[in-house]
């Protein structure tokens, strides 16, 4: 079982911060955003140490930092600088690690690479973050598509909202992959309601290895 998790998503803003927080409270994983935009607005890494109180040791400094909240390709244009995918290096040792990628997954990062190449580059297992709304069938099967063309594993989905039955399944059968969790919406959020959720709607075979391995040494 891998102990490391490339999170990317259907759109942005569909959840992947809060299920990239939630992994790295039930895996007791680092967490690294390698290109971060918005940071104007907020920052994720910082998000991700409030919502489950990750210790500065857990939160890896990101390779590609920019204010505006645009796509990475253009943040890093009006910033003058072009993002080098060669200057991204997955950190070494197989600590668990959560890693958030920006935006969707065929965002550009530069002028020719995507957000997929920074996910073949890296090589791990990709989790995808999915609404469960009406459009998640079309967005969800194109993301996978897009995925799967790009050479990368994808280690299931997650859906978040409201829960969708008929929506997972097509998603399932059409998508031809596992919906590995559910996180509903949320008016609370803090690491003891994302262990809750994360035990109770997440497909523990998946998961257990590195469960268990966890409280095993805490």
């Amino acid at each position: 079982m891998s102990q490391r998790y490339f999170i990317t998503g259907t759109d942005t803003g569909v959840g992947k911060t809060v299920l990239s927080a939630m992994l790295c409270a039930a895996l007791d994983a680092s967490y690294w955003k390698p290109i971060q935009t918005g940071t104007e607005v907020d920052s994720d890494s910082r998000s991700v140490a409030e919502l489950v109180g990750l210790a500065p040791e857990k939160i890896l400094p990101e390779a590609y930092q920019f204010a505006p909240a645009v796509s990475p390709h253009l943040a890093a244009r009006l910033a003058g600088v072009r993002i080098d995918l060669a200057k991204i290096k997955l950190p070494l040792g197989d600590a668990p690690l959560i890693v958030e990628g920006a935006g969707g997954v065929l965002v550009p990062i530069n002028e020719r690479e995507l957000m997929t190449d920074l996910m073949r580059q890296l090589g791990l297992p990709v989790l995808l973050a999915a609404r469960s709304s009406l459009g998640t069938i079309n967005h969800t099967t194109l993301s996978l598509a897009a995925l799967r063309s790009a050479g990368v594993e994808v280690a299931g989905v997650v859906m978040i909202g409201a829960p969708n039955v008929e929506n997972r399944a097509a998603i399932e059968e059409y998508g031809k992959v596992r919906v590995v969790g559910e996180i509903p919406w949320l008016t609370e959020i803090n690491r003891g309601v994302l262990l809750e959720i994360f035990s109770a709607r997440f497909d523990q075979s998946v998961f257990a290895p590195l469960v268990r391995a966890t409280a095993q040494s805490s």
